[in-house]
C-alpha cells in the first residue's frame, strides 16, 4: 500500500535557528492586533450588543439591490440600521438597534419590517436580544476564554513542569489574540459562534503543543548527553509529520465548510481555519522556542554554577 508522507522521514530542519524571526513576526502580529482592537474594536453581533436581526430573501430570485433596500428601511424610523448581503445574492441581513420600550416595541418593529418587505421578500429568520442579556453574554464569553486559558495552563503545569506551562500559555494567548485581531481587521461579526470557534481553536492548538512537549520530555531523558538545542529541534522534527498531517486534514474539512456551509457557518469556519494555521505555527515555532529561556533539567539537576549556553538564551 502506498503511504503518503508530507514530510520525509528523519527530517532534521533547524527550527530554533528561526526563533528570533518567528518572535519578530509574532510580535508584529500581536502589536497589530492590539492596535486594531484599540481603534476599531470588535464588530459585536446581536448576541452581544442587543437589537433586532431579520434575515430576508428576495422572492424574485434576483440579486438584492442594497441601495434600494436601504431607502425602504428609512421609512421605519428605527434609529441605527445595518444592511448587508448574507450568503446567496438573493439574501440580505437587516440589523436594527433596540427600540425604546419593552418587548412589545420590538415585536411592533418586526411587524413594521414585514409590512414593508412582505410583498417582495420572504422573512426567513427573526431574532431579538436585549442589551442586558447581550452584556451578560459578552461577559460570559470573555470569562469562558480566560478560564479556558487558566485551566489549560494549570493542566500543562501538572502534566509537565511550570516552564512548559508558561511557554504553552504564551503560544496559546498568541493564537487567541491573533484570531481576535483578524476579526477586528476585517470587521467581521463577532458573536457566540466565534467564541465557540476561539475555544475550539485553543483546544486544537494546545493538543498540538502537548504532543511536541511530550516528545521533548521523552528526549530530555533519552539524550542526556546532548544539549537542549539538539533535543528541542529533534522533538519538533519527530512530531512534524503528525502535526502537519493533522492540520492539513482539519483544514480540508474547514475549507469545505467555509465555501459550502452557507453564510451562517462561514465566519465560524474562517476563525477555525485561521486558528488551525496559527496554532500549528505557534506549536512549531513559538512554544518550544520559549523553553530555551528556561533551564530545564534532564532528569537530574545540573550544578548551579553551570552556565546556560549562548544558543539556549
Amino acid at each position: 500500500m502506498y503511504k503518503i508522507n508530507l514530510i520525509k522521514e528523519n527530517v532534521n530542519f533547524d527550527f530554533l535557528k528561526l526563533k528570533r524571526l518567528a518572535f519578530l513576526v509574532s510580535l508584529i502580529l500581536i502589536s497589530l492586533t492590539f492596535i486594531f482592537l484599540a481603534f476599531k474594536g470588535l464588530n459585536f453581533g446581536i448576541d452581544f450588543k442587543g437589537g433586532i436581526l431579520i434575515e430576508l430573501r428576495n422572492k424574485s430570485g434576483l440579486e438584492v439591490n442594497l441601495s434600494e433596500f436601504r431607502q425602504k428601511t428609512e421609512s421605519l424610523d428605527a434609529g441605527e440600521i445595518s444592511v448587508q448581503k448574507f450568503g446567496k445574492k438573493t439574501d440580505v441581513l437587516l440589523r436594527i438597534q433596540k427600540q425604546d420600550g419593552d418587548e412589545k416595541e420590538q415585536i411592533l418593529m418586526i411587524n413594521n419590517v414585514k409590512k414593508i418587505f412582505n410583498k417582495d421578500f420572504e422573512i426567513r429568520r427573526t431574532e431579538f436580544v436585549g442589551p442586558v442579556v447581550g452584556e451578560e453574554l459578552k461577559i460570559a464569553g470573555i470569562t469562558a476564554i480566560i478560564l479556558a486559558l487558566v485551566f489549560i495552563m494549570i493542566y500543562i503545569w501538572f502534566r509537565f513542569e511550570w516552564q512548559f506551562s508558561i511557554a504553552a500559555i504564551i503560544a496559546l494567548s498568541h493564537d487567541v489574540l491573533s484570531t481576535l485581531g483578524l476579526f477586528s481587521f476585517f470587521s467581521l461579526e463577532f458573536n457566540l459562534s466565534i467564541v465557540a470557534a476561539v475555544l475550539t481553536t485553543a483546544g486544537y492548538s494546545i493538543n498540538d503543543t502537548v504532543v511536541v512537549f511530550d516528545r521533548v520530555r521523552e528526549n530530555l531523558r533519552k539524550y542526556k548527553s546532548k544539549d537542549h538545542y539538539f533535543i528541542y529541534n529533534k522533538s519538533i522534527n519527530e512530531t512534524l509529520s503528525r502535526t502537519l498531517m493533522t492540520s492539513v486534514t482539519t483544514l480540508i474539512a474547514l475549507i469545505i465548510i467555509y465555501f459550502f456551509g452557507g453564510a451562517v457557518l462561514s465566519d465560524f469556519a474562517l476563525a477555525m481555519i485561521w486558528g488551525v494555521i496559527v496554532g500549528t505555527y505557534s506549536s512549531i515555532f513559538i512554544a518550544v522556542s520559549f523553553l530555551t529561556f528556561f533551564k530545564i533539567y534532564k532528569g537530574e539537576k545540573k550544578a548551579k554554577s553551570e552556565p546556560i549556553p549562548e544558543y539556549e538564551r
